[in-house]
């Protein structure tokens, strides 16, 4: 077995690896919780009962993120095992639906599950970043991230498809449509096993002395850190390396570690710098404008049973809203990595993200009357928007913390600010449905979505090549981590 495995690590490429990782982690996305839904109220489950569960894992997210990030920057324990752990918890929570009898009974069982798979879900993120960071360096991050991030979105795409398929051939028994996520999590655990370890101070956004020694000195740039294609070969002889003198560089390694841990800057350099407020403001006012939005287009597409469960025809909208999405997703993460590989700043890609919401809002409000394709068509704008925001929040991240040692933890601070307000958009559009209709709902969303905008256009600096430069101050005092 350790055989093959190491055949196989030394014949896949590193970010082929990656890829199959995020694609396969891609079918443990966010869009089963639709259809976990509309199979609870099918059996029995009122609408507030659903919400709670949903909103658990939500909320556990929230708490969760940060300290997920920071325990990801901390630790000395393969990010790698981090990874399968979570991915097996988040399955197996989501698939513990099955378990779930009829009527409005065991809510104590999705209700514990739901929180697990809060927890579990915040450390993916996290450590697919840490590892990609640690074998690539922060140059070749971007490429690969964008990489990562697209072949997520056609793992959430082909997720959609058979869920969506299966939902509507076996309706209304629609639950073995979750057995999709427990096949998706064994491939994922085994494509975790390709995965190189990379070097442990890089993925946590810091440069590595051993490394360093070891690249040309012209291909670091400005004080970088750059490692890139160097750092991947070397990551990639370890896997062949069995020899005395290899466990003696680990062992010389982790002597390092922890000189060079004393250069991690202080939590408040980090939180307090004014590019981390604005991205934590920017993505708070987005989602909150955003989510909602989503819930909304579903209520005016699809329809729903005397007994309040959803039609059987409402399944394949709901799919195909969900691909549409995706498939836009994957098209702008492309050319968004076209044009960072051209020269265009961050400034204007994001922005060019953020104005799709009013527009999408516009004209929801516009055609709400007009069918269900004009209906569905808006969700090419929420591809375009959320293709752009997802490929780069990790940029901007990278940007504002590498040279601090505190890249995954701003990552998880980054993401429950996003979480936060997607959360309360959900609570109250939903409130503002029930009291006053769906267009105040939409109207609320508009007016809210130019906030971001004028917000990052106006206190957002361009972060493009300055990668190592924000934030390199150490820790005062004894040096400890803190």
């Amino acid at each position: 077995m350790t055989m093959m495995k190491s055949l196989f690590q030394t014949s896949i490429q590193p970010k082929v690896a990656l890829a199959l990782v995020s694609f396969f982690l891609g079918q443990l996305g966010d869009g089963l919780n639709i259809f976990q839904g509309i199979y609870l109220v099918a059996l029995g489950w009122n609408e507030g009962s659903v919400g709670i569960a949903l909103s658990i894992m939500g909320f556990t997210a929230l708490l969760v993120q940060t300290i997920a990030g920071d325990i990801i920057d901390k630790t000395h324990f393969d990010r790698r095992s981090f990874l399968s752990i979570a991915s097996v918890a988040t399955a197996f929570s989501a698939s513990a639906i099955l378990f779930v009898h009829e009527g409005n009974v065991d809510h104590v069982l999705m209700y514990t599950t739901k929180f697990i798979e809060g927890i579990s879900s915040s450390f993916i993120g996290p450590c697919v970043a840490a590892l990609t960071l640690a074998t690539f360096g922060p140059d070749v991050f971007d490429e690969v991230m964008a990489s990562n991030i697209f072949w997520g979105h056609v793992g959430c795409i082909l997720s959609a498809v058979l869920a969506g398929a299966v939902s509507y051939v076996l309706y209304p028994n629609i639950q073995y449509c979750f057995l999709v996520i427990g096949f998706s999590a064994l491939l994922a655990v085994g494509s975790v096993q390709l995965l190189p370890e990379g070097d442990a101070l890089l993925g946590r956004g810091l440069q590595s002395t051993h490394h360093s020694q070891n690249t040309n000195s012209s291909s670091i740039g400005s004080g970088s850190g750059t490692l890139d294609e160097d750092v991947a070969r070397d990551t990639n002889a370890k896997n062949e390396e069995c020899t005395a003198d290899y466990v003696d560089m680990k062992q010389q390694q982790a002597l390092e570690l922890n000189d060079e841990e004393k250069m991690v800057s202080s939590y408040w350099t980090v939180f307090a710098d004014r590019k981390t407020v604005v991205l934590c403001l920017t993505g708070f006012f987005f989602h909150f404008a955003n989510a909602n939005v989503l819930l909304v287009l579903g209520e005016l597409m699809g329809g729903d049973n005397d007994d309040g469960s959803v039609k059987r025809s409402a399944i394949p909208l709901i799919a195909s809203a969900i691909v549409l999405a995706q498939l836009t997703m994957s098209g702008a993460t492309y050319v968004g990595d076209i044009l960072t590989k051209r020269g265009y700043g961050r400034k204007p890609l994001f922005l060019a993200g953020l104005l799709t919401l009013p527009i999408r809002c516009a004209l929801i409000i516009l055609w709400k009357d007009a069918g269900e394709s004009w209906l569905l068509s808006t969700q090419i704008l929420d591809g375009l928007g959320g293709g752009l925001f997802g490929l780069l929040h990790p940029y901007l991240v990278n940007d504002i913390a590498f040279g601090s040692g505190r890249f995954n933890v701003l990552m998880g601070l980054t993401a429950s600010c996003f979480g936060l307000g997607g959360t309360l958009s959900n609570l109250l559009g939903q409130i503002v449905v029930e009291k006053m209709g769906h267009v105040a709902s939409l109207t609320g969303s508009l007016l809210l979505s130019v906030i971001p905008i004028v917000l990052f256009a106006l206190c957002m600096p361009e972060t493009l090549g300055q990668r190592g430069k924000s934030i390199q101050q150490p820790v005062t005092g004894n040096g400890q981590l803190v």
